[in-house]
């Protein structure tokens, strides 16, 4: 049952896995979405502007800056994800405390440019590296000892196109805001 606060704190809904493999056709889709989201992440911050940033896109929820390093923060957290399943077998990865790390004085201190500029970079050896999976590789997995849960990589490929969709549209609230 949806609370109040979830259409504020998930504007897209949540995030949906796929308990079967993903098509072709599908992974391509959210490929596509991972490729997209840094320049789509860049036109929503210049339309918000650095005062806008400022504001949270919900009450008690994280301001536009901390979004757009927290998305850069995540994304390199998943790149290095993927990379271990692919190399390890099965490895337990490292989770970390997302609210810590949006609190960390660089978050503040930092143009959200330099976020912007390395997710642009991230992605384009993310996206680079997904096109070159074979079939075997997408049912890969890595477990979360957070979550105590096993996920193949197209999990992740959908958790991550969710991902930037779902704090993208966090941003772009922000735009109606005075």
């Amino acid at each position: 049952m949806n609370q109040p606060d979830d259409l504020l704190k998930y504007p897209i809904g949540r995030a949906k896995l796929p308990s079967e493999p993903l098509t072709g056709a599908e992974r391509t889709a959210l490929i596509q979405q991972i490729a997209e989201l840094p320049a789509q992440l860049t036109v929503a911050a210049r339309a918000v502007g650095g005062v806008g940033l400022e504001q949270p896109y919900r009450p008690g929820g994280w301001n536009g800056r901390q979004v757009i390093h927290h998305v850069a923060d995540s994304h390199m957290n998943a790149y290095v994800r993927i990379r271990l399943a692919l190399t390890e077998d099965n490895p337990t990865i490292k989770p970390y405390e997302e609210q810590a790390w949006a609190e960390l004085p660089d978050v503040a201190a930092t143009p959200i440019t330099v976020s912007l500029a390395l997710l642009e970079s991230l992605h384009t050896r993310l996206v680079t590296l997904l096109h070159h999976l074979n079939e075997g590789d997408w049912q890969r997995t890595f477990y979360h000892p957070g979550n105590q849960r096993t996920s193949t990589l197209d999990q992740t490929l959908a958790l991550y196109a969710w991902h930037g969709q779902h704090h993208l549209a966090h941003v772009k609230s922000l735009i109606a805001v005075d």
